[in-house]
């Protein structure tokens, strides 16, 4: 049995996380590994965690690469298939944010932010998808957030990058279901990381307070979704958007 209590049915595949230094990558990684996966942890910023953090599981590899890049994405990929063979699940969850209002909005921030939650996705679907396709198994995860469906004010370039990357996730899992391969995103609330450890007390009880579960997630929660995913109990789930967020916003 794995750590989460799951039977160890995904033992012996093997994954790609990217956005793996922490936060939900991180969790993800350590859950999947728990259930006998070999993890392929990616970062674009953060080697030296990166490099710990694949360190702690049995079998991993740090991946430090820019999931922007095309052909850093497709060097990445021939080293893990170098070293594991290719890739049954993929995880991409790297992301950055760059807030504004639109007016103020510069170019280079709608642009970056794009390229690493959209584009960065695309790369890494489109390198995977060849090992899959091969052994007619496979899973990709997208996570995605609320501003996909609801916008968010302040983020134009992070709503918009996450909502293309729900229509990308329901046209690759029209594409790809006829070869045994599950495509599907996984939509996070708010999630205690080092992301939301910035908000003041004030802010966070606020944002508390319109969550009926009344708080936020572990990282590991969201871990937990993710790996039923892509697991064989979700083998008839593609093309939707799984929400884990605590009843915020009841899609």
């Amino acid at each position: 049995m794995g750590r989460g209590g799951m039977d160890l049915e995904l033992s012996g595949k093997r994954a790609l996380v990217t956005g793996a230094s922490r936060g939900i990558g991180l969790a993800t990684a350590r859950r999947l590994s728990a259930e006998g996966v070999r993890v392929a942890l990616n970062s674009g910023h953060s080697r030296e965690p990166l490099e710990a953090a694949a360190a702690e599981l049995p079998g991993a590899m740090a991946c430090f690469a820019d999931v922007r890049d095309p052909a850093a994405v497709d060097a990445m990929f021939r080293a893990i298939k170098q070293e594991m063979g290719g890739i049954d699940i993929l995880v991409s969850n790297a992301a950055v944010a760059r807030d504004s209002l639109v007016m103020m909005l510069s170019p280079d921030a709608w642009r970056e932010v794009l390229d690493v939650n959209l584009d960065g996705a695309f790369h890494c679907a489109r390198a995977g998808l060849r090992s899959m396709i091969g052994s007619r198994w496979g899973r990709i995860v997208n996570v995605v957030s609320p501003a996909a469906f609801l916008g968010k004010p302040g983020a134009a370039n992070y709503a918009a990058a996450k909502a293309a990357l729900v229509a990308l996730t329901k046209t690759l899992a029209a594409e790809s279901a006829r070869y045994g391969i599950t495509v599907n995103a996984l939509c996070p609330g708010w999630v205690d990381t080092e992301l939301t450890a910035g908000l003041g007390e004030d802010a966070r009880a606020a944002e508390r307070a319109r969550i009926p579960a009344g708080r936020f997630a572990a990282p590991e929660e969201i871990a937990d979704a993710i790996v039923f995913l892509a697991s064989e109990r979700a083998r008839y789930v593609t093309g939707t958007t799984l929400v884990v967020d605590g009843g915020l916003t009841m899609l």
